[in-house]
């Protein structure tokens, strides 16, 4: 539930930063002000906990957020005296996990089963507990679960009229539309388009570009993990309480593009703790083992670093010329290598993990290998917005280049990765897509 906003450079980085070879590296046809009142959209909407103003190196924000923060936790702690030791600012996660009881939902109540579950309480800011819900008791919207969509359809014209879909029987059904919003993320939604090639998109829908699946980013990043003296408990309560943004923008005599920032956390189960929590020399059976599990569950924390990544156009979502899935059609096929820069860069950050652990005192600290940690999630850039239609899929409204009545709107859109943490981003991108549409509608807008 980190919800941090992108920050100014994210969207003109390639302007301000210049070119990256062997990447395509570009700005996004929309700015930080572009997105500012969306992002305040999202925070009040939703429920999101934090402290405007306590970061320094946060972008301007029109409005503070709706609830306070969450309570610092002892990691959270930890992170302070790491900061304040080494000159950094550590100050309160920004949280999709509502601190005080916010539009009929319950507050956190910090119990040990927090990310990688659903929440009982409904504290979690997540759509599932406040957008889905909002929008059914309109009447307005229907939700048909256990569906798969195999196509979208258009007309001679070109123009996307509805979809084909399997209902949770298989049985294929299809639906018309006056338009069709496309939010499958950065590898279902290009899926989809290869899949619904025709005569006159014989390379896939809204692929005049040949962008559709191409420039696949992740988020970087590196995970190190240290075990203190006295316990920790980082298990208990919302995964993180304070975060670290000085490497946000790096200098640029390090020769390094992008950037990061960090969190202090413990977010693995029991079972994910013994599987992978403890240092990579540890054994992995036996008395000692179990001892380890003992001592280093309650007194380990961990710091992800949230880094950038840079798009390449090889960097791909294509349909498998081979492999079928369960209703025998392509499956996904991934083909990726990170760029150099973005290896150069999560060595940096994980060297400076590395520094923050000793600064908070622990006793021993480790790396973690980078895989099978990363990449692993945050799936994006692959039918980028641009406004360009020969070098990208989507306008600066998420319309379709290729296809009236097409838009895309998730993931997939991202120009850039940002440094962690997308979801907010591709909300706040979602609601003035939506805001857009609307005043299209209404015939009160212009392209």
């Amino acid at each position: 539930a980190n919800y941090w906003r992108f920050h100014e450079i994210d969207f003109v980085e390639r302007s301000r930063k210049g070119a990256v070879e062997g990447s395509t590296f570009a700005d996004w046809p929309i700015t930080y002000a572009d997105l500012e009142p969306f992002y305040t959209k999202v925070e009040w909407d939703l429920g999101v906990s934090g402290l405007a103003g306590a970061n320094p190196f946060d972008p301007p924000r029109s409005k503070g957020y709706p609830l306070p923060p969450l309570p610092i936790k002892p990691a959270g702690v930890l992170a302070e005296r790491a900061a304040k030791k080494m000159g950094w600012h550590a100050f309160p996660a920004p949280m999709a996990i509502i601190s005080q009881p916010y539009h009929g939902r319950s507050a956190c109540v910090h119990c040990g089963f927090c990310e990688t579950f659903g929440c009982e309480m409904n504290a979690k800011s997540s759509t599932l507990a406040t957008m889905i819900p909002e929008a059914e008791k309109t009447g307005r919207c229907g939700i048909r679960p256990h569906s798969y969509v195999r196509r979208v359809a258009t007309n001679a014209a070109g123009r996307a009229t509805g979809v084909t879909y399997f209902d949770a029987s298989k049985r294929e059904i299809f639906q018309r539309a006056k338009s069709v919003v496309l939010c499958a993320n950065g590898a279902e939604t290009p899926k989809l388009l290869l899949m619904s090639e025709s005569s006159r998109f014989p390379n896939g829908l809204a692929n005049s570009s040949g962008y559709v699946g191409r420039n696949l980013m992740f988020n970087g990043g590196a995970f190190s993990g240290g075990v203190f003296e006295h316990e920790i408990n980082g298990f208990k309560g919302a995964v993180a309480s304070r975060v670290i943004q000085d490497t946000f923008e790096l200098d640029p005599a390090l020769g390094i593009a992008g950037g990061g920032g960090f969190d202090f956390r413990h977010d693995l189960p029991p079972i994910g703790f013994a599987m992978g929590g403890l240092p990579m020399d540890a054994p992995k059976w036996g008395a000692e083992y179990k001892r380890m599990l003992r001592e280093y569950f309650t007194r380990s924390v961990y710091i992800l670093a949230h880094a950038t990544s840079l798009p390449v156009e090889t960097n791909s979502i294509t349909l498998d010329p081979t492999l079928q899935d369960a209703w025998g059609l392509p499956a996904i096929r991934m083909t990726f290598a990170e760029h150099p820069n973005d290896v150069k860069l999560n060595e940096y950050m994980q060297d400076r993990a590395m520094e923050l652990l000793d600064a908070a005192g622990a006793k021993k600290s480790w790396r973690f290998s980078r895989d099978p940690w990363f990449p692993q999630v945050h799936l994006l850039g692959t039918c980028r917005m641009g406004n360009d239609p020969k070098t990208s899929v989507v306008d600066r409204h998420h319309r379709a280049h290729d296809v009236p009545k097409l838009i895309i709107v998730d993931g997939s859109s991202f120009v850039t990765s940002g440094r962690g943490q997308p979801t907010m981003t591709i909300q706040a991108l979602a609601f003035r897509a939506a805001d857009h549409a609307s005043r299209m509608a209404r015939g009160a807008a212009r392209s």
